[in-house]
This record gives C-alpha cells, sequence and structure tokens, in this order.
C-alpha cells in the first residue's frame, strides 16, 4: 500500500513538469485534464487504500473476536469444569466425613454394648459375697436346731439328764461346768477351782453379742453357757413314777408343760442368736479384705451375721465400691440396684422371721400374766354328774 502511494505521488510530478500546463488567469474558468487524471488516481489509490485499511482492520477484529469468544468459551468452559470437580470433590469429602462419623458412632456403640453386657467387678463381687449368708442362713438352722434340741432335753428332764435324778443334780452339774470352764478368782480361793483365762465369761453378755462370729467351737460353747445361766441355771427335778400317777402329781404335770414350752420359746430365740453368729461359712478373699478395712479380726470363716454385715457395710464404706459406682454405665448401675433391691428384700424378710419370734414372746408373756392374776371369784364344790 506504501509502495503505490508513492507510486502515485511521483507520477503526478512527472506529469505536471513534462506537460508544462500553461498559467491561468484568475478570473477565468480552468480545467485541465492531466490534473483532472491525476487527482482521480489518487482518488482511487486512497479509497482503495482505504478500502483494504478497512478490510484488514475488519479482518483483524473479526478474527480477534473470534479468539476472544474462542478464548471466553474455553474459559466458561474450565470454569465449569472447576465447578463441577469442585461438587465431586464436596461429594467426596462429604462422604469420607459420614463414612468417618458413622464408624465412630458405631464404634462407640460398641462400647456402650460391651460395657452393657460385661459384668463390673462389683457385681461379680456382690454376686460371690450374696452365697455366703445364703449358706450360712441353712448352716444358722441346723446349729440353733441342735443347740434347742439339747436344751430342750435337759430342760425337761429326761432320763440321762441330771434333772431326772432331782433338782440337786441339777445344781451340781451346773456348778460343775462353771467350774471346769469359768472359775472366777473368788471360787479359786475358796478352793473350788483352779482359775481359767474365762473366769465368769458365762455371765458376760458380751460373750453373746460380739464381733459377729464367736471363735471357734469355744466361743459357741461360751455364748450358750451364757444362755443357760440367763433363761434356766436350774431345771426342776422330774416328776416320775408315782409321782405321776397321784392326783397332785397330774395336777403338777400340765403345769411343768407350760413352763417347759415357755423355756423352749424363750431358749429358741436365744438359740437363733447363737447360730446366726456361729463360724459357719468360708469367707472369700474380698469379704477378708474388708474385714481388713473395717478393723475386725479377719477369719477364714464366718457367720450368717458377718456376711450379711460385711456385704451391707460394702456399700456404706468401702472406697472401692464407690469409686466404681461412680464410673459405672447406665447398665452396671441398674443391675447393682437390682442387687442392693435383693439384698433389702431378704433382709426384709429376716426381720419378718425376727416379727415373728418377738409376737410369740409378747403372746406368752401376756397369757403368763393373765394365769398369775386369773383367780375364781367364788369356791364352789365339784358338780355331781350322777344327776345328768
Amino acid at each position: 500500500m506504501r509502495k503505490r502511494l508513492l507510486g502515485t505521488a511521483a507520477a503526478v510530478v512527472l506529469g505536471g513538469v513534462l506537460l508544462n500546463p500553461k498559467p491561468a488567469w484568475a478570473d477565468l474558468p480552468t480545467y485541465d485534464a492531466a490534473v483532472a487524471f491525476v487527482i482521480q488516481a489518487m482518488q482511487r489509490a486512497l479509497d482503495d487504500a482505504i478500502t483494504g485499511i478497512g478490510t484488514k482492520i475488519t479482518g483483524a477484529v473479526t478474527q480477534m473476536e473470534t479468539t476472544v469468544n474462542q478464548m471466553l468459551r474455553d474459559g466458561f468452559t474450565q470454569n465449569a469444569n472447576y465447578a463441577k470437580a469442585q461438587i465431586g470433590a464436596q461429594q467426596q469429602i462429604a462422604d469420607a466425613s459420614n463414612t468417618a462419623n458413622a464408624q465412630v458412632r458405631r464404634a462407640f456403640r460398641n462400647a456402650e454394648i460391651r460395657d452393657e453386657h460385661t459384668a463390673n467387678p462389683q457385681f461379680c463381687n456382690a454376686a460371690d459375697n450374696s452365697q455366703s449368708p445364703i449358706v450360712a442362713s441353712i448352716a444358722a438352722e441346723n446349729v440353733a436346731g441342735g443347740i434347742q434340741v439339747v436344751a430342750d432335753r435337759r430342760g425337761e428332764a429326761v432320763p440321762g439328764a441330771p434333772a431326772y435324778y432331782g433338782q440337786a443334780q441339777a445344781v451340781q452339774a451346773i456348778n460343775k461346768l462353771h467350774y471346769s470352764r469359768y472359775c472366777s478368782e473368788t471360787e479359786a480361793q475358796a478352793g473350788l477351782c483352779a482359775q481359767g483365762e474365762f473366769a465368769n465369761a458365762d455371765q458376760h453378755a458380751a460373750n453373746l453379742f460380739g464381733s459377729g462370729t464367736y471363735l471357734g467351737q469355744d466361743g459357741v460353747n461360751t455364748a450358750n453357757d451364757f444362755k443357760t445361766n440367763l433363761l434356766q441355771p436350774i431345771v426342776p427335778a422330774a416328776l416320775r413314777a408315782d409321782q405321776l400317777t397321784s392326783l397332785s402329781g397330774q395336777d403338777a404335770l400340765p403345769r411343768r408343760r407350760s413352763y417347759n414350752a415357755r423355756m423352749s420359746l424363750a431358749g429358741s430365740v436365744i438359740s437363733y442368736a447363737i447360730a446366726v453368729q456361729s463360724p459357719s461359712v468360708p469367707l472369700t478373699a474380698q469379704q477378708q479384705q474388708q474385714q481388713r478395712a473395717e478393723g475386725l479380726p479377719v477369719q477364714a470363716t464366718g457367720s450368717w451375721l458377718t456376711a450379711v454385715g460385711l456385704e451391707v457395710n460394702r456399700r456404706m464404706s468401702d472406697a472401692g465400691w464407690h469409686a466404681s459406682l461412680q464410673a459405672m454405665p447406665p447398665a452396671s448401675v441398674q443391675r447393682e440396684i437390682a442387687v442392693q433391691l435383693a439384698l433389702s428384700n431378704y433382709l426384709a424378710m429376716q426381720n419378718y422371721r425376727l416379727g415373728l419370734y418377738q409376737a410369740s414372746l409378747s403372746a406368752t408373756q401376756v397369757a403368763q400374766s393373765e394365769e398369775g392374776t386369773f383367780h375364781e371369784a367364788v369356791q364352789m364344790p365339784s358338780p355331781n354328774m350322777a344327776g345328768n
């Protein structure tokens, strides 16, 4: 384009020199064909140049527009791809988070199920220790029955008992037993016996209610001897032979039976108190540890009263039980509550049994009191039944 313009300009200059047009007067119309030709040529060249420039500009602009559109289209497409990728990544993150959260919650639930189905050590201790009172109660019934059988035969003055041969023999027998086991300093100074370790122990209530378990068979014997001195130290002589067949003997016999029944009832209550404190069941290691913590003598064999007392005290003073209770899951706490309710029911049943003893003693006292205060209003002769 630039070369064409230069060529056109050179032709115009050359034409002006060669043609040498004549000057025109300023006031006359002038028309020069060569100049017009040159002007037209220049006009055409200029139009062609402008048209070419416009065409190129239009083509460049069109190409630029196409390129920009393509770039924009590519950019929007890339943004869309980025958005889709971001959504996919967020979905994957959400899925991973949900999966991890589900696994954690499942692990927590598995732990809860495990804790709910796993027995707490305190529950195991309660299950082991609760067997002791049941076994000891059965043994206590046997002990109480054995003690009372001997006491009843002594009180009834059956053949072979000291009172069967007379009241003097009954007094001599009870004194002989006292001298052999519980000789006091005063009795030793009188030359009746040799003072021993347990002087007058058969007169001390502490030997009936001690630490909960008697120290072996000697402790049981001492408590039983205290019971004898408390209730029936001297047994009345038995009614024998012609004493039974006489009128006075027949009249005394019902009174003797009533006396024996009241003594047997009173004796059975004390026999029960002795039996529940007799060593009868092996203690577990946890129970012995509880004895040590309470400052009690550690015993390998305990009584019913000791077994129940240790189980009750364990839930009051044992630091290990309280610490375990704080860490127990709800299921273990519910089991512990159930065990304590069962223990409460068991103790309530024992209280009911004790209430039967108390009611029987109260009824006996009322009957005995009424019998002593009853007197016939008028002395009357025996009725004549022949007329009837």
